[in-house]
Order: C-alpha cells, then sequence, then structure tokens
C-alpha cells in the first residue's frame, strides 16, 4: 500500500529525529534518514530542501493555526491579549504533537547552527504576529513590541512545558502572561531610583 505524502513526511521526520539522537545531527545525511524511512534520497528531497529542515517543518502549520485564532479573536482586546488568546487556542496542537517537539527540542539545544536556525525562526514568527496585529487595526510600533514580547513569552513557555511537563503548557503560558503584565508595574529598583532627576 502506497503512503500518501502525509505519512511519508511523518515518517522522514521521525526517522531523522531517530537518527539524530543515535548518531548526532551532524553525523546523519539526508540519504541515512531517507533510507531509515524505507523511501529515496530523491523523495526526502520531495519533502524538505535539507536535513535541517525537517526539525522546522512545524512552525508553518503553527503560524497557519495562528493566524486563524488571531483573525477570529474577540474585537477590543489589547495587541497582547490577542496573541495569548491564539497561542491558548493552539495548546492541543502543541500537546498533541509533544511525542515530536520534545526529542526535536533537545537536538537544537545541542546543536549550536540549529539552535540560531530557532533564534531566526522565532523571529520571522514575531513578525508575522505583528503583521496580523496589523490588520486588526494596531499601528505599527505596538504591532511589532506586541510580536516580539509575545513570541519571546510563548517560546520561553513551550521550552519550559517541553522540559518538565508537570505544569500543564496552558498554566505555563498563564504565568507568562501574569509574568509580562507584572513587568509594567513593577517597582523601581534602588538603582533605578538613584539615578532618577530627584535622586541625591
Amino acid at each position: 500500500m502506497a503512503l500518501g505524502d502525509k505519512d511519508v513526511r511523518v515518517r522522514l521526520q521521525q526517522s531523522a529525529l531517530n537518527l539524530f539522537a543515535e548518531r548526532g545531527y551532524e553525523r546523519t545525511t539526508a540519504a541515512e534518514i531517507a533510507a531509515r524511512a524505507g523511501v529515496t534520497e530523491r523523495t526526502f528531497f520531495r519533502h524538505f530542501p535539507d536535513k535541517r529542515e525537517v526539525l522546522f517543518d512545524g512552525a508553518a502549520v503553527l503560524l497557519s493555526a495562528l493566524t486563524g485564532f488571531i483573525e477570529t479573536a474577540p474585537d477590543g482586546l489589547a495587541p497582547l491579549d490577542v496573541l495569548f488568546f491564539a497561542f491558548n487556542a493552539v495548546v492541543p496542537l502543541l500537546e498533541a504533537n509533544r511525542h515530536i517537539s520534545h526529542p526535536r527540542q533537545e537536538i537544537i539545544a545541542a546543536t549550536p547552527a540549529l539552535a540560531e536556525r530557532e533564534l531566526t525562526k522565532h523571529a520571522a514568527m514575531a513578525h508575522a504576529l505583528a503583521k496580523l496585529l496589523q490588520l486588526r487595526g494596531v499601528s505599527h510600533l505596538p504591532a511589532e513590541l506586541a510580536g516580539h514580547t509575545g513570541m519571546a513569552a510563548f517560546a520561553q513557555a513551550t521550552t519550559a512545558w517541553l522540559d518538565d511537563p508537570a505544569i500543564a503548557l496552558s498554566e505555563r503560558l498563564d504565568l507568562a502572561y501574569v509574568g509580562l503584565k507584572a513587568l509594567w508595574s513593577a517597582p523601581t529598583r534602588a538603582a533605578d531610583a538613584q539615578t532618577s532627576p530627584e535622586a541625591g
């Protein structure tokens, strides 16, 4: 029975994760991933431009899901509230893929080139979130600030959850949201007070 494209992609992803864990990312080739998945190297490159992108395939799916929830978020919400509405809405998607996301995160954390790629992907996602907020009528600067701040909080919450699932992802997101809100009203530190116009 022939496999569909989705099944082939999943098999390639799982084979890549297994090989990266066994041999290390640098010592694994696209040909080896294809062989482990039971397909040709040509089939591998039909689905992924290189072995690195096997690990980042979910970014487009995540952005698509976030886009839908941002577009349908209730009117009247502040920019960060819109983003956290969407972040919480994709929790089931992330939970369903934890068995892939957890080993993926470990491989990325252990490979500097992949960690750098992850940061680039996060920056692109933050910019995309900002553009989506602008489509809701948020002006450029608040949209950019919310996009980058929100993405940083989302990444922190999901990474912490992948490291330790004892605290649910929804709770991690709540903690991140409360933490961000607390930053705006945090008391002035003594060092800051000493440099204020009223000091000394």
